[in-house]
């Protein structure tokens, strides 16, 4: 992926730690499609499993849209938003390289800071009891302009598009 960021959101062992929305730039919020990136297999051993911590989180400033004919979403900045996703810890540096290669071009990997929540309210954010602020790794996408004027949505993606992004070799088919 080009323009990578020099400084990374590392945890105090060392590994990486990412903020995901739902999509290509996102469909990782979906501890099976991060699965089949990183493991390419969405069902991992329960050791590989208890590697990785998803915890609700909300990124400030940021807006996501559905990619124009893609089953995945992007995101870009827009104070007047926030961003519903998982905050993911205990990523190596295998891991952020194989996402790195799935993402592609279109997006590129920025630090943040993300706020974790003790309760998800509803879909409009209402409800959400926000605590600590984590730094993170996010996929932002590079072309507002393929972003539609949507929002994605990521129920609509399990029920329809889940099945693809996970089976076995997907990932990395042609590559």
């Amino acid at each position: 992926m080009g323009g990578l960021v020099a400084a990374t959101a590392q945890s105090d062992d060392g590994l990486h730690c990412a903020f995901f929305y739902g999509g290509r730039g996102g469909t990782q919020m979906v501890p099976e499609v991060f699965y089949s990136v990183c493991y390419n297999n969405k069902d991992v051993p329960e050791a590989i499993a208890k590697l990785h911590s998803f915890h609700p989180a909300i990124l400030h400033g940021f807006c996501r849209r559905r990619v124009e004919y893609a089953d995945y979403p992007g995101i870009t900045e827009d104070e007047d938003h926030q961003v519903f996703g998982s905050h993911v810890t205990g990523l190596t540096e295998a891991n952020i390289q194989k996402l790195d290669y799935f993402e592609g071009s279109a997006y590129e990997r920025r630090t943040v800071k993300v706020r974790l929540l003790v309760k998800v309210g509803n879909a409009k954010g209402e409800g959400n009891v926000e605590c600590d602020e984590k730094t993170a790794q996010v996929y932002v996408y590079r072309n507002k302009r393929d972003l539609e004027d949507k929002e994605w949505d990521l129920e609509e993606f399990r029920r329809e598009k889940l099945k693809k992004w996970t089976r076995a070799g997907y990932v990395f088919e042609g590559a």
